[in-house]
């Protein structure tokens, strides 16, 4: 992989990472403008997604790891956080997003 590629591959990630992190600085300092058991919900999460996906980053294996052999309930430990994180991040920057518009439109 060239440098080039390394390079935009981190800058990507830095800006992912910063987006997210703006988004969770607005769920948690902000009024919430998606409805409050969405709020609720991503407040409790939104933390547990943020180490879930380190987690699943530095040991670099795949976000859904389901195997034949599995049982039930192994599915479902390895479904529902991955179920959870991307509830969150989907409600948490569409927060951000609704309350960025709403300062727009406002001012």
């Amino acid at each position: 992989m060239s440098g080039k590629s390394k390079g935009f591959i981190l800058f990507q990630r830095v800006l992912i990472w910063a987006l997210y992190f703006f988004s969770g600085f607005i769920l948690y300092s902000k009024e919430g403008i998606l409805p409050s058991t969405l709020i609720i919900f991503s407040r409790i999460i939104y933390p547990l997604s943020v180490f879930w996906l380190q987690i699943r980053i530095k040991k670099r294996t795949n976000f859904l790891p389901i195997d034949s052999k599995m049982t039930t309930s192994q599915l479902w430990f390895n479904l529902l956080p991955v179920i959870a994180s991307l509830i969150t991040v989907i409600f948490s920057l569409t927060n951000a997003f609704l309350y960025i518009l709403e300062k727009l439109i406002n001012s």
